[in-house]
């Protein structure tokens, strides 16, 4: 038996550029909900979406829902890491005030993170647990998570064993982007290439 598991990255969130974590609840632009129906598949086969509780995210996972008649869930432990002091500042606004500041953070984010943010490894694990649970309550099920980039990179950081500093150095997740894993006959988890 298989258990699939897809996990969408919202679409561009109103604000213009910015760091959002889960203290800022922006919702999806025109351009932002476009891309999101873009990315869905011509007939989606999800069996159950399960979405972050903030507005970028479950907007368009309770849409998607409706129109597909399968059921949304929220799951807390699937919202974007905390960005403490950083929260809903853009780039020039924190350069301002320490011009090596996102230097220092985008060569080592483990351990350079923004004054009162969320440590990068308990964030992963927050979301590695929910996507185990999410795994074991919906088994042999397809399923789409609906979430953010940190969402994505923990995912795939898990699944293909890699550091996060690895991840959060090497991996882009663009707006609408998905990664897809497969859990075959309870092994571990796969990441799968989708056409």
């Amino acid at each position: 038996m298989t258990t699939k598991i897809d996990v969408i990255r919202h679409g561009e969130p109103e604000g213009g550029r910015r760091y959002r974590g889960y203290g800022v609840n922006d919702p999806l632009t025109e351009k932002g909900w476009q891309q999101m129906w873009a990315s869905m598949p011509e007939q989606p086969t999800w069996d159950v979406i399960v979405s972050s509780p903030l507005a970028r995210c479950l907007d368009f996972a309770q849409a998607l829902s409706a129109k597909i008649g399968t059921t949304c869930i929220v799951e807390e432990d699937i919202k974007e890491i905390g960005f403490g002091v950083w929260e809903g500042l853009t780039p020039e606004q924190i350069l301002a005030k320490d011009s090596q500041a996102l230097d220092h953070f985008y060569k080592d984010p483990v351990h350079n993170r923004p004054e009162g943010a969320e440590d990068l490894d308990a964030f992963s694990q927050r979301v590695w647990n929910a996507y185990q649970a999410i795994a074991s309550t919906y088994k042999n099920k397809h399923i789409l998570i609906v979430g953010h980039a940190g969402v994505v990179r923990a995912v795939a950081a898990n699944v293909l064993h890699m550091s996060l500093d690895d991840v959060y150095s090497s991996l882009g997740v663009e707006y609408a982007a998905i990664i897809s894993t497969v859990i075959k006959d309870g092994s571990p988890p796969k990441l799968v290439m989708t056409a």
